[in-house]
């Protein structure tokens, strides 16, 4: 397994929840997977300061802001 690069991984992470997966992705996508959710960095940072990082959010989030450019 290739080692984890945790403060470049920092330098790019927009997540403003203060937790201790960050900066190690692969941590962050299964903790986020188990529950049902999708990482911050999958997120603009308005919403992701919101916290919901439910499936339906993140779906209606890409439909409005993505879709639509």
């Amino acid at each position: 397994m290739t080692e984890c690069k945790i403060q470049k991984n920092i330098t790019i992470c927009n997540c403003s929840y203060p937790c201790s997966r960050k900066g190690m992705c692969c941590e962050c996508l299964s903790y986020h997977r188990n529950h049902r959710e999708v990482p911050a960095c999958f997120f603009p940072d308005d919403v992701e300061r919101t916290y919901d990082r439910s499936i339906e959010n993140f779906i209606r989030v890409y439909k409005e802001k993505v879709l639509k450019k």
